[in-house]
């Protein structure tokens, strides 16, 4: 009885061995863990930014950007007309308060149209050097300005006669020629190397 009780426990035992090699077989077959590969650095969007669908350079000077966009053709065609461009070229800084196609298209069409003629070329000259103001004048600058004197902004323009900001909320800003007609800023703080351009719905008039 004893030598059947010690077979049995010697078959059991081999049993055992045997199973616990096999799984250790097995353990040897798994593959590996599998190595994560990392994403693809996906390059930054650009931040350059737009007028009319088109990206502005801000290491480009005023008139090389403005000549891209869409809407500002009227306005370049005039700067030309008026010999501004070579001005606009140089060092600056400059703000320009830039009228879009749209706002050109405002006015009557017999003075749009006549303003072009070389006979009108200081009247132009006038009108667009209006738009223009020294130095580089940021929304934040206007802000600034306006908050320190009761909402409102005065700048004095390189025609000579002043325009005035005021801050609407929101981030607009509504802009004051010499005969009180008013304009409002579309896009704000588009970086040029020279200056800076606020694209706006209206021509701005002098006196």
């Amino acid at each position: 009885m004893t030598t059947y009780r010690t077979a049995t426990l010697a078959a059991v035992s081999s049993f055992a061995l045997l199973a616990l090699a096999a799984c250790g077989q097995n353990d040897a077959r798994k593959e590996p863990a599998p190595v994560e590969t990392p994403a693809p650095t996906v390059a930054p969007a650009t931040t350059e930014p737009m007028i009319g669908g088109v990206a502005m350079n801000p290491s480009d000077n005023l008139v090389a950007n403005t000549s891209k966009a869409p809407n500002l053709t009227t306005l370049v065609s005039a700067l030309q007309a008026a010999g501004l461009t070579e001005r606009l070229q140089g060092p600056g800084p400059f703000t320009v308060f830039a009228p879009d196609n749209a706002a050109f298209e405002k006015v009557p069409a017999a003075t749009r149209e006549g303003l072009m003629q070389p006979a009108q070329k200081a009247t132009l000259t006038k009108l667009l050097t209006y738009h223009v103001v020294p130095g580089r004048v940021t929304a934040a600058d206007l802000a600034a300005q306006a908050q320190a004197n009761g909402g409102t902004a005065t700048l004095t323009t390189v025609q000579g006669e002043k325009l005035t900001a005021k801050d609407m909320g929101g981030g607009k800003w509504e802009i004051t020629d010499a005969k009180g007609g008013k304009a409002m800023i579309t896009q704000a703080d588009v970086a040029q190397s020279n200056g800076v351009v606020h694209v706006i719905d209206t021509v701005l008039m002098p006196k």
